[in-house]
């Protein structure tokens, strides 16, 4: 997600900060990627609870029960990446992280901004646990230009093909590039073309079901009640995509719901983990802190996904045991 710098505090207690007891929001932070890890949901956020918007560095959380969360400490520190410096910028920050495992290691995806004056980047760091610490990779993965803008990295392994592929890009020139990755998650092996897809802006997330392939994505600008998730379907995890319609939109209490990922719980039920604006006031842009929410997510007969409802309160989805 694009131009992200608010005025606000970095958050200096991420590895400290406690977040009991919640239902929706859960959390406050932003571009929230979700993955289940044993029974825990654990989620790497932009940011997170305890005090206002960190541009400097990574944290993690998790639940057992979707109420109480966990902080899992610090991954990774802007001043531990070496090369973020490289370009001259005067100023660097990161966001929208993901995450992937392989080989009985983890790899951290991140965002380096702003676009201007030099071009946005993604970083990969390594670590042997989740809750890190994370090493950087020593070299920047893709760099933006050209009209491309290097942000939200998402990584996702077909299981058909044990091929992972890195989905990025969007806001300035809305567009999506996807590339095949190098065995060692680090590097890529090739890009694989693909078009464009419809009421595509940024924050791309691929999941599978049943055979095929959901492309979701967010659609407007960030600080606006236009953000919405959208999505298409393929048969491949490269296309050519149908365009499905809106899932996610604004409604009378929260606003500019997006940059989401999807999740299957033990149990087998399936959520959506995204940030939204809660009751911003005046008219758009929106400033404050956004607020991470789980709702449940539903398909029906033929494969399409319904509608999905914003819940509040104690109406959040819990973990369920699985039986």
């Amino acid at each position: 997600m694009k131009h992200r710098f608010l005025p606000l505090a970095l958050l200096c207690g991420l590895s400290l900060a406690t977040a009991a007891s919640a239902d929706n929001p859960q959390l406050q932070g932003a571009d929230p990627h979700a993955v289940m890890i044993g029974d825990e949901l654990w989620i790497f956020p932009t940011g997170g609870p305890g005090g206002s918007w960190a541009a400097d560095r990574f944290g993690a959380f998790s639940s057992r029960d979707l109420k109480t969360w966990k902080p899992r400490g610090e991954l990774i520190r802007r001043d531990q990446i070496k090369w973020i410096g490289d370009d001259g910028a005067p100023e660097h920050f990161l966001w929208a992280p993901g995450v992937a495992t392989k080989g009985g290691k983890w790899y951290l995806y991140f965002s380096v901004g702003p676009q201007n004056p030099t071009p946005s980047r993604i970083g990969v760091a390594v670590a042997d646990q989740p809750q890190g610490p994370y090493r950087d990779s020593g070299r920047p993965l893709v760099t933006g230009g050209k009209g491309f803008e290097a942000i939200d990295p998402h990584v996702f392994t077909d299981a058909r093909s044990g091929i992972s592929y890195l989905y990025a890009g969007g806001s300035s020139g809305a567009t999506l590039r996807v590339w095949e990755m190098g065995a060692d998650m680090i590097s890529l092996k090739r890009e694989v073309k693909v078009a464009q897809p419809r009421m595509f802006t940024e924050g791309a997330f691929m999941h599978e079901r049943r055979g095929t392939y959901y492309l979701s994505y967010s659609h407007g600008r960030f600080n606006a009640d236009d953000y919405s998730v959208h999505y298409s379907t393929a048969s491949s995890p490269t296309g050519p995509w149908r365009y499905r319609g809106r899932i996610l939109g604004s409604d009378a209490r929260h606003k500019g719901p997006g940059h989401h990922s999807f999740v299957k719980t033990p149990a087998g039920e399936d959520l959506i983990v995204y940030h939204r604006w809660e009751n911003p006031a005046g008219p758009p842009p929106f400033s404050g802190e956004r607020q991470v929410a789980i709702d449940r997510v539903s398909y029906a007969r033929d494969g399409r996904i319904l509608p999905i409802v914003m819940t509040d309160g104690a109406a959040a989805p819990t973990l369920k045991v699985a039986r």
